[in-house]
Protein backbone atom coordinates (compact mmCIF):
# COMPACT_ATOMS: atom_id res chain seq x y z
CA UNK A 1 0.00 0.00 0.00
CA UNK A 2 3.04 3.00 0.99
CA UNK A 3 4.80 1.39 -2.39
CA UNK A 4 1.50 2.26 -4.13
CA UNK A 5 1.33 5.74 -2.43
CA UNK A 6 4.97 6.68 -2.97
CA UNK A 7 4.71 5.81 -6.51
CA UNK A 8 1.90 8.25 -7.00
CA UNK A 9 3.23 10.91 -5.06
CA UNK A 10 6.36 10.84 -7.28
CA UNK A 11 4.49 10.62 -10.69
CA UNK A 12 2.55 13.94 -9.49
CA UNK A 13 5.63 15.22 -8.58
CA UNK A 14 6.95 14.49 -12.24
CA UNK A 15 3.95 15.49 -13.66
CA UNK A 16 3.98 19.07 -12.30
CA UNK A 17 7.72 18.75 -12.86
CA UNK A 18 7.12 18.38 -16.42
CA UNK A 19 7.72 22.14 -18.40
CA UNK A 20 4.80 21.59 -20.60
CA UNK A 21 2.47 20.85 -17.77
CA UNK A 22 3.75 23.41 -15.78
CA UNK A 23 3.49 26.19 -18.77
CA UNK A 24 -0.29 25.15 -19.06
CA UNK A 25 -1.44 25.21 -15.34
CA UNK A 26 0.17 29.14 -15.30
CA UNK A 27 -1.30 29.56 -18.95
CA UNK A 28 -4.20 29.20 -17.26
CA UNK A 29 -4.01 30.97 -13.76
CA UNK A 30 -3.39 34.10 -16.18
CA UNK A 31 -6.38 33.74 -18.52
CA UNK A 32 -8.30 33.76 -15.40
CA UNK A 33 -7.04 36.21 -14.02
CA UNK A 34 -7.04 38.43 -17.38
CA UNK A 35 -11.06 37.30 -17.75
CA UNK A 36 -11.40 38.36 -14.01
CA UNK A 37 -9.73 41.48 -14.81
CA UNK A 38 -12.02 41.93 -17.69
CA UNK A 39 -14.85 41.48 -16.33
CA UNK A 40 -14.39 44.22 -13.67
CA UNK A 41 -12.90 46.70 -15.56
CA UNK A 42 -15.85 45.92 -18.21
CA UNK A 43 -18.77 46.52 -15.30
CA UNK A 44 -16.42 49.72 -13.83
CA UNK A 45 -17.10 51.17 -17.38
CA UNK A 46 -20.62 50.15 -17.50
CA UNK A 47 -21.24 51.55 -14.09
CA UNK A 48 -19.54 54.80 -15.20
CA UNK A 49 -21.51 55.23 -18.77
CA UNK A 50 -24.37 54.97 -16.83
CA UNK A 51 -23.88 57.38 -13.74
CA UNK A 52 -22.97 59.51 -16.87
CA UNK A 53 -25.96 58.69 -18.51
CA UNK A 54 -27.82 59.61 -15.77
CA UNK A 55 -25.81 62.85 -14.80
CA UNK A 56 -26.90 63.94 -18.46
CA UNK A 57 -30.71 63.26 -17.69
CA UNK A 58 -30.37 65.05 -14.68
CA UNK A 59 -28.85 67.99 -15.66
CA UNK A 60 -31.49 68.13 -18.94
CA UNK A 61 -34.34 67.92 -16.45
CA UNK A 62 -33.62 70.53 -14.72
CA UNK A 63 -32.91 72.95 -17.21
CA UNK A 64 -36.43 71.94 -18.70
CA UNK A 65 -38.14 72.58 -15.45
CA UNK A 66 -36.13 75.78 -15.27
CA UNK A 67 -37.41 77.34 -18.62
CA UNK A 68 -40.71 75.94 -17.86
CA UNK A 69 -40.40 77.88 -14.33
CA UNK A 70 -38.96 81.07 -15.58
CA UNK A 71 -41.22 81.95 -18.38
CA UNK A 72 -44.34 81.67 -16.42
CA UNK A 73 -42.53 83.37 -13.58
CA UNK A 74 -42.22 86.42 -15.99
CA UNK A 75 -45.71 86.12 -16.89
CA UNK A 76 -46.62 85.83 -13.32
CA UNK A 77 -44.75 89.18 -12.33
CA UNK A 78 -46.35 91.20 -15.28
CA UNK A 79 -49.65 89.84 -13.81
CA UNK A 80 -49.02 90.59 -10.06
CA UNK A 81 -50.29 93.98 -8.55
CA UNK A 82 -48.37 95.20 -5.74
CA UNK A 83 -50.58 97.94 -5.32
CA UNK A 84 -53.43 96.90 -2.26
CA UNK A 85 -55.84 99.19 -3.93
CA UNK A 86 -55.08 98.27 -7.51
CA UNK A 87 -55.73 94.68 -5.96
CA UNK A 88 -59.13 95.91 -4.05
CA UNK A 89 -60.61 97.86 -6.87
CA UNK A 90 -60.21 94.76 -8.82
CA UNK A 91 -62.03 92.54 -6.08
CA UNK A 92 -64.78 95.56 -6.44
CA UNK A 93 -65.54 95.45 -9.88
CA UNK A 94 -65.88 91.38 -9.76
CA UNK A 95 -68.19 91.96 -6.25
CA UNK A 96 -69.97 94.94 -8.56
CA UNK A 97 -70.46 92.19 -11.80
CA UNK A 98 -68.56 94.73 -14.03
CA UNK A 99 -65.42 93.03 -14.48
CA UNK A 100 -64.41 89.11 -14.53
CA UNK A 101 -61.10 88.86 -14.30
CA UNK A 102 -59.25 86.18 -17.42
CA UNK A 103 -58.00 83.22 -15.88
CA UNK A 104 -56.04 80.22 -16.94
CA UNK A 105 -57.29 77.38 -18.19
CA UNK A 106 -54.43 75.28 -17.64
CA UNK A 107 -51.34 74.68 -15.30
CA UNK A 108 -48.63 75.71 -17.20
CA UNK A 109 -46.72 72.62 -16.32
CA UNK A 110 -46.32 70.68 -19.51
CA UNK A 111 -42.60 69.81 -19.52
CA UNK A 112 -43.48 68.56 -15.28
CA UNK A 113 -46.10 66.11 -16.45
CA UNK A 114 -44.01 64.72 -19.42
CA UNK A 115 -41.08 64.13 -16.65
CA UNK A 116 -43.08 63.65 -13.64
CA UNK A 117 -42.37 59.91 -13.67
CA UNK A 118 -38.98 60.67 -13.60
CA UNK A 119 -38.40 63.45 -10.72
CA UNK A 120 -37.04 60.90 -8.09
CA UNK A 121 -33.83 61.21 -9.92
CA UNK A 122 -33.25 64.70 -9.12
CA UNK A 123 -31.09 65.87 -6.52
CA UNK A 124 -33.10 66.45 -3.15
CA UNK A 125 -32.74 69.78 -2.93
CA UNK A 126 -34.33 70.63 -6.08
CA UNK A 127 -37.37 67.95 -5.60
CA UNK A 128 -39.12 69.73 -2.76
CA UNK A 129 -38.78 73.63 -4.68
CA UNK A 130 -39.84 71.88 -7.72
CA UNK A 131 -42.54 69.78 -6.57
CA UNK A 132 -44.20 72.58 -4.45
CA UNK A 133 -44.04 75.51 -7.31
CA UNK A 134 -46.23 72.34 -9.28
CA UNK A 135 -48.78 71.58 -6.51
CA UNK A 136 -49.64 75.62 -6.32
CA UNK A 137 -50.18 75.91 -9.72
CA UNK A 138 -52.37 72.88 -10.21
CA UNK A 139 -54.20 74.39 -6.84
CA UNK A 140 -54.03 77.80 -8.75
CA UNK A 141 -55.86 76.20 -12.16
CA UNK A 142 -58.47 74.53 -10.12
CA UNK A 143 -59.13 77.26 -8.30
CA UNK A 144 -59.89 79.62 -11.46
CA UNK A 145 -61.97 77.06 -12.79
CA UNK A 146 -64.61 77.44 -9.62
CA UNK A 147 -64.19 81.33 -10.21
CA UNK A 148 -65.59 81.13 -13.64
CA UNK A 149 -68.17 78.68 -12.74
CA UNK A 150 -69.41 80.97 -9.76
CA UNK A 151 -69.38 84.36 -11.31
CA UNK A 152 -72.33 84.12 -12.44
CA UNK A 153 -74.72 82.77 -9.69
CA UNK A 154 -72.25 83.29 -6.37
CA UNK A 155 -70.91 86.89 -6.92
CA UNK A 156 -69.80 86.94 -3.20
CA UNK A 157 -68.66 83.44 -2.94
CA UNK A 158 -66.98 84.08 -6.13
CA UNK A 159 -65.67 87.38 -5.06
CA UNK A 160 -64.03 85.71 -1.85
CA UNK A 161 -62.80 82.88 -3.88
CA UNK A 162 -60.61 85.71 -6.02
CA UNK A 163 -59.37 87.16 -3.01
CA UNK A 164 -57.61 83.79 -2.28
CA UNK A 165 -56.70 83.36 -5.64
CA UNK A 166 -54.89 86.65 -5.54
CA UNK A 167 -52.93 85.48 -2.55
CA UNK A 168 -51.80 82.00 -3.93
CA UNK A 169 -50.57 83.97 -6.73
CA UNK A 170 -48.11 85.73 -4.41
CA UNK A 171 -47.00 82.39 -3.06
CA UNK A 172 -46.75 81.11 -6.64
CA UNK A 173 -44.73 83.79 -7.85
CA UNK A 174 -42.35 83.31 -4.69
CA UNK A 175 -42.24 79.78 -4.81
CA UNK A 176 -41.81 79.75 -8.27
CA UNK A 177 -38.45 82.36 -7.73
CA UNK A 178 -37.07 80.25 -5.16
CA UNK A 179 -37.13 77.13 -7.75
CA UNK A 180 -35.53 79.11 -10.15
CA UNK A 181 -32.57 79.81 -7.74
CA UNK A 182 -32.15 76.78 -6.71
CA UNK A 183 -32.42 74.57 -9.97
CA UNK A 184 -30.37 77.87 -11.47
CA UNK A 185 -27.56 77.19 -8.66
CA UNK A 186 -27.94 73.31 -9.45
CA UNK A 187 -27.31 73.29 -12.89
CA UNK A 188 -24.62 75.69 -13.09
CA UNK A 189 -22.36 74.81 -10.00
CA UNK A 190 -23.69 71.58 -8.49
CA UNK A 191 -23.88 70.56 -5.16
CA UNK A 192 -21.14 73.23 -3.86
CA UNK A 193 -23.33 75.97 -5.30
CA UNK A 194 -26.51 74.65 -3.72
CA UNK A 195 -25.03 74.63 -0.41
CA UNK A 196 -23.47 78.12 -0.30
CA UNK A 197 -26.67 78.98 -1.77
CA UNK A 198 -28.80 77.67 1.62
CA UNK A 199 -25.64 78.85 4.39
CA UNK A 200 -26.36 82.41 2.34
CA UNK A 201 -30.12 82.43 3.16
CA UNK A 202 -29.65 80.70 6.57
CA UNK A 203 -27.20 84.08 7.43
CA UNK A 204 -29.90 86.14 6.32
CA UNK A 205 -32.38 85.08 8.17
CA UNK A 206 -30.35 84.23 11.24
CA UNK A 207 -29.65 88.39 10.41
CA UNK A 208 -33.45 89.43 10.40
CA UNK A 209 -34.06 87.69 13.26
CA UNK A 210 -31.48 89.48 14.88
CA UNK A 211 -32.49 92.43 14.14
CA UNK A 212 -36.42 92.51 14.36
CA UNK A 213 -36.37 90.40 17.84
CA UNK A 214 -35.26 92.86 20.35
CA UNK A 215 -38.33 95.14 18.76
CA UNK A 216 -40.98 92.12 18.81
CA UNK A 217 -39.77 90.98 22.32
CA UNK A 218 -40.17 94.93 23.55
CA UNK A 219 -43.79 94.70 22.22
CA UNK A 220 -44.41 91.30 24.07
CA UNK A 221 -43.06 92.71 26.87
CA UNK A 222 -45.11 95.53 26.31
CA UNK A 223 -48.31 93.81 26.26
CA UNK A 224 -48.00 91.33 29.15
CA UNK A 225 -47.06 95.02 31.21
CA UNK A 226 -50.04 95.94 30.19
CA UNK A 227 -52.26 93.32 31.00
CA UNK A 228 -50.72 92.41 34.43
CA UNK A 229 -51.86 96.11 35.33
CA UNK A 230 -55.40 95.97 34.06
CA UNK A 231 -57.12 94.52 37.26
CA UNK A 232 -59.83 93.12 34.84
CA UNK A 233 -57.02 90.72 33.22
CA UNK A 234 -57.91 91.75 29.79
Amino acid sequence: MSSWSSCDALDLRALFLNDRVAAALVAAIVGGGVVAAGWFWTHALSRRRDRQLRDERVADIQRALLAEIRAHVAALEGQTLDDPDAREAMVARLAAGRHVPILPHDANDRIFRAIVEEVHILPEWAIDPVVRYYRLLAVRAALAQDIRANTAGQSERATEMFRDYLTLNDETLATGQRAMIVLGASVHGGYEAVQALFAAAERRESERIAATLPGELAQLRAGLSKRSSDPRGR
